[in-house]
């Protein structure tokens, strides 16, 4: 699971297996999870935000970050309209 308070979780393209995902803990190099289908991934990451109450980035697969979601507490939260 994933360690220090506020930290960013991301969902990443796996280096090992082409076309899959994997979890993992920025500044951390080694992956939190095997690799595994991108909706699995994000399944995994959402708990470990929020207990980290930190912020999930999820990368698309053409390498491009396509989403974030903070789970921390912010004072003054900006009017997300996504979720």
């Amino acid at each position: 699971m994933a360690g220090s308070k506020g930290s960013k979780v991301l969902v990443v393209k796996s280096t090992v297996q082409p076309g899959k995902f994997t979890v993992k803990e920025a500044g951390n190099p080694t992956p939190l999870t095997r690799p595994t289908t991108q909706a699995n991934a994000i399944a995994k990451a959402i708990p470990m935000a929020k207990a980290n109450q930190g912020e999930l980035v999820i990368q698309g697969r053409d390498g491009k970050f396509r989403d974030s979601d903070s789970y921390g507490n912010d004072p003054n939260p900006p009017k997300d309209k996504k979720h």
